[in-house]
């Protein structure tokens, strides 16, 4: 077994947190040279670079940020188990960083995380917001626990993670009274000219938007496209579009932003997934977000959307 030395692993650590070699020689009262030279001894025995210089700064390699994401868990866990076996214990927080597609509906989101803040461990979310590619990027380095998106691992990417699905749900499409009454009547023709707002094109909800308005032979008016899903709401809000948000948040769209449902479109379907590193989920945190989705914030939707299916099916034989 090859073993590592952990004083060098915490002063990679401290110098790491305190942003420099300066500010962690003071905390470790240490002569800048000595620190430096633990810090090489590290990287020599890791076989890589852990610090770059930026200027006259420090910042970690992608290398550093995976041995600073394992240093932290375990000084941290070392600070537990003495305050546990002293008998003062302080219920610290488990540490849950999630990553969040940009698209992902902000009250989706959520929804889905309550579970892992009803835990009788204390739970502390750590959330970041991003691309996919970006996010995938984060897990891939560790820096991640979970990724919650709006599509799987797409075929043949380099990253190594695995998709689990949470649930699915319709859309409906959204809009202030005025818009609805103006609009509401012969539904869904009447969305032709309709003024709207859209998800970026290329995602998977815009896609899926675009084929059933082609389908339905209607041409809405583009009005403006968002990447964040919450500022199209806004804007949906103050009157500018009707807007897509999934069905199963229906009541809490409506109550948040003051809006009326225009329509229900059964055909279009948002899937939600949670992305990990690992085959099978092991964070308890993340095992309650994924039985709750699946048994009660999508149980209801996905009862609907199967009966559907099964009509549809009965309907063309």
């Amino acid at each position: 077994m090859e073993w590592l030395n952990y004083h060098h692993l915490h002063y990679f650590w401290l110098v790491a947190r305190e942003g420099g070699l300066v500010p962690a020689a003071k905390v470790l009262r240490l002569s800048h040279p000595t620190l430096s030279a633990q810090i090489h001894a590290l990287e020599d025995r890791l076989g890589q670079k852990l610090f770059t210089k930026v200027g006259r700064k420090l910042a970690l390699t992608d290398t550093g940020r995976v041995a600073y994401r394992y240093a932290e868990e375990i000084f941290t866990l070392g600070q537990e188990m003495v305050q546990t076996v002293q008998g003062r214990s302080e219920g610290r927080p488990f540490r849950l960083v999630v990553g969040i597609v940009d698209v992902v509906p902000k009250l989706v989101v959520r929804r889905l995380l309550q579970p892992a803040l009803a835990l009788e461990q204390p739970v502390r979310l750590v959330c970041h917001e991003d691309s996919y590619d970006k996010l995938l990027a984060g897990l891939a380095l560790h820096a991640l626990d979970v990724v919650i998106s709006d599509a799987p691992v797409p075929p043949g990417s380099q990253v190594r993670a695995f998709s689990h699905l949470l649930g699915e749900t319709s859309v409906t499409l959204f809009g202030t009274r005025a818009l609805v009454a103006r609009y509401g009547r012969e539904y869904p023709q009447s969305l032709d000219g309709v003024p709207i707002l859209l998800p970026l094109d290329g995602s998977p909800l815009r896609r899926a938007l675009d084929q059933w308005f082609a389908h339905q032979n209607v041409r809405p008016r583009v009005v403006a496209e968002f990447a964040d899903s919450a500022l199209m709401k806004v804007f949906g809000a103050d009157g500018v579009g009707i807007f897509a948000a999934p069905s199963v948040m229906a009541r809490e769209v409506q109550l948040q932003h003051g809006v009326r449902a225009l329509g229900r479109i059964t055909e279009v379907r948002e899937r939600f997934y949670a992305i990990t590193a690992e085959r099978r989920i092991k964070s308890p945190a993340v095992v309650a977000i994924s039985e709750a989705a699946r048994n009660e914030l999508f149980a209801k939707e996905g009862r609907v959307l199967r009966e559907g299916r099964a009509r549809a099916a009965r309907s063309r034989s």
